[in-house]
């Protein structure tokens, strides 16, 4: 067993949805096995409000977020990355920046809850279906043995799990 802390980033355009309720997930489901950040290609510089309430009504960290352009994981001084995952289909298909260590990346792209138009209860269930799909693929990466998967098992793995419920595009395999 091994006492190893892997880092991850959870990549989306805006990073003001999708990949916060990411960062939130992990960072409590990840039995301490995980760091998990959040960062954007075109960060709309707040975080939206019905993130930070679903977050909060499921008893997950909500407070301290900040949305914040991807850049700030690509320089030197930034932590290495263990992992990156995109969670949003626009940003899957930009060129992201080279991150340092190579990490294992993959796409687990789900709807954007953010761009659900109507009432605040039809947006807010939009954001506890978002939270639903990205807590199961969390919690099937965080049951993961990864210090013990070969890297194409591994690679393998992710991408499956970018491919389950909710996926909006299973074409994808890689950030």
């Amino acid at each position: 067993m091994t006492d190893r802390v892997y880092n991850v980033l959870f990549l989306c355009t805006g990073n003001s949805a999708r990949s916060i309720l990411a960062e939130s997930i992990l960072n409590k489901e990840g039995g301490g096995r995980f760091r998990a950040f959040s960062a954007g290609s075109q960060p709309k510089g707040t975080v939206n409000p019905f993130a930070l309430k679903v977050l909060e009504s499921f008893d997950y960290p909500a407070k301290g977020f900040r949305s914040k352009a991807w850049d700030e994981f690509a320089t030197a001084d930034a932590p290495v990355m263990d992992f990156v995952f995109t969670v949003c289909d626009n940003a899957a298909g930009e060129a992201c920046p080279v991150w340092p260590g190579q990490p294992m990346t993959a796409h687990w792209g789900i709807e954007d809850p953010a761009a659900v138009e109507g009432t605040d209860i039809q947006k807010q269930a939009a954001f506890v279906a978002a939270l639903r799909y990205l807590r199961n693929r969390i919690s099937v990466f965080a049951a993961l043995p990864v210090a013990s998967l070969d890297k194409t098992s591994l690679r393998a793995k992710l991408t499956e799990i970018g491919q389950s419920e909710g996926a909006t595009s299973p074409r994808h395999s890689a950030a």
